[in-house]
């Protein structure tokens, strides 16, 4: 496959026919088009999941034993070349090496928690729950499942979901991005490697089309969604409404509470990192810091001094901190937001619309507005850029009924020295990830990701024991072996005593 051609990988091989659509992909940095990715059809549809249809029998009937040697080797692989995958993140999505290299971190944690299956996918027994009969549950794979990733996570997100479902037996059909499609199929080639039959994992590229087909096709018993929650809410009642068991991870507008006796310091530190890493195309970055007072002047002065010092570039820089946005059109309605918002009335201490670092680039830098209300759309809108949002309030109860009133749950964080209002927080707050002290409260793979009210539709969460969860149906059996003295037939086996 030629590096200016990227195409689907089913039934454990590149693709290798002729594709009705393509796009574009770019070198964020440059704006240059780097490549081509095919956009799969119905037919393209069909046949990834017949691939994944046909391997289903065999992998679903593996010993637990052997998938958990794959997804070992599978972790294997991806350690010793993750530097290299994180180059292609950074290539085809912009951001900096090093977070790319996080991304790719938090990806082999989760591929190490799905070698642990064997121990995950074990069920209940109860002897003689009656007289001579015998309670037992098991946890079985569902058969072909969708996963459908964004592009701001290209390698980890992905992540969070195929290993688990491979690990119960499932076979999976990823979509990714279109925008960075790259990472999936390297992915894809490291499986292969790892020793995966082919058709257990099947990567399509494409946009609605293809959404769509996997949304509706009778063999795909479950779909997982990360985007934004417009298009979660779509997948869940289109998925839903064709009989799937359906996980939608939607946006965020992830609030960090800074109260009067906090670190001030340190909470300028969380704000800037976690406000503008990645170019703030993260669901669990923050976009509003919600300024107790007095502190107000203090903290917003400590935030724009430090997005004074922080180097934007070419995520192939070791120097640079943030890198560009993923595409012009992004850039655009990034750059439209920050319009909106000194429209509205709010203060533009930093302005970052006119950064430019190479000729063609999707550059915009990062971006501070102060005394936002929660009337303007910079509050209300999920922005998905370098922008952040100072609310001042005047105590924590109000501090903790804008968190509460806001229509995302996501993630949240509450930065103090007073552990009766921290514990208060993390018992009020109605957001389904609490930082304490901690700016992007993202759970480890032993525990589960996701939010509440807008941020999710569906009832699990992605990854860990929610994750191993979604990907089984448990069926509960229940059993009694007649006593041949009893009257039952005697088999051969000798009688009680």
């Amino acid at each position: 496959m030629s590096r200016d051609r990227i195409s689907h990988w089913i039934d454990g091989k590149g693709w290798g026919g002729l594709a009705e659509e393509t796009g574009e992909v770019f070198d964020p940095a440059t704006g240059e088009v780097t490549a081509h990715v095919d956009f799969a059809g119905p037919a393209q549809v069909d046949e990834a999941v017949a691939a994944a249809a046909r391997a289903f029998p065999a992998w679903r009937d593996t010993s637990l034993a052997a998938r958990s040697r794959v997804l070992f080797a599978f972790r294997e692989l991806l350690a010793a070349r993750r530097d290299e995958l994180a180059k292609i993140i950074t290539a085809e999505h912009g951001k900096v090496e090093s977070d790319a290299a996080g991304e790719v971190a938090r990806a082999i944690e989760n591929v190490e928690y799905a070698c642990g299956a064997a121990q995950l996918l074990k069920g209940g027994y109860s002897e003689n729950a009656s007289t001579g009969v015998d309670v037992y549950s098991i946890a079985q794979p569902l058969g072909v499942v969708a996963v459908i990733s964004p592009f701001n996570f290209p390698a980890m997100v992905p992540l969070w979901f195929a290993p688990n479902a491979i690990a119960c037996g499932n076979t999976v059909v990823l979509k990714p991005s279109e925008k960075d499609p790259s990472a999936s199929l390297f992915i894809a080639g490291l499986f292969a490697e790892a020793g995966l039959p082919a058709g257990v994992f099947n990567v399509l590229h494409g946009g609605k089309v293809a959404v769509d087909g996997l949304l509706a096709h009778p063999a795909v018993k479950a779909v997982s969604f990360v985007g934004s929650t417009p298009i979660a809410r779509y997948v869940y009642e289109t998925g839903t409404r064709h009989g799937k068991r359906v996980q939608a991870l939607g946006g965020a507008k992830n609030h960090m509470v800074v109260l009067p006796d906090a670190d001030l310091d340190l909470a300028a530190d969380a704000a800037v990192s976690a406000g503008f890493g990645s170019a703030g195309e993260r669901c669990m970055a923050v976009s509003v810091v919600v300024a107790v007072d007095p502190v107000g002047d203090e903290l917003v002065g400590r935030i724009a001094e430090r997005m004074g010092r922080l180097k934007v570039g070419d995520g192939r820089d070791p120097e640079s901190e943030m890198g560009p946005l993923v595409t012009a059109a992004h850039r655009h309605r990034v750059a439209s937001s920050v319009e909106a918002g000194a429209a509205a009335g709010a203060e533009l201490v930093v302005d970052g619309r006119g950064l430019r670092v190479t000729d063609g680039g999707f550059w915009l830098g990062p971006t501070l507005f102060d005394r936002v209300t929660p009337d303007m759309p910079i509050y209300t809108d999920e922005i998905f850029g370098p922008v952040l949002c100072v609310v001042r309030v005047g105590s924590y109860d109000a501090a903790l009924e804008l968190v509460n009133g806001n229509r995302y749950g996501n993630g949240t964080a509450i930065f103090t020295h007073d552990g009766r209002a921290a514990r208060r927080f993390q018992n009020e707050v109605e957001v389904g990830m609490v930082g304490l002290n901690v700016p992007i409260p993202v759970p480890v793979s032993h525990y589960s990701f996701g939010g509440w009210k807008d941020s999710l539709f569906g009832d699990s969460h992605a990854y860990g024991p929610e994750g191993f969860h979604f990907f089984t149906r448990r069926k509960v059996v229940t059993s009694r072996w007649p006593d041949p003295a009893q009257g039952g037939v005697n088999l051969g086996f000798p009688r009680n005593t």
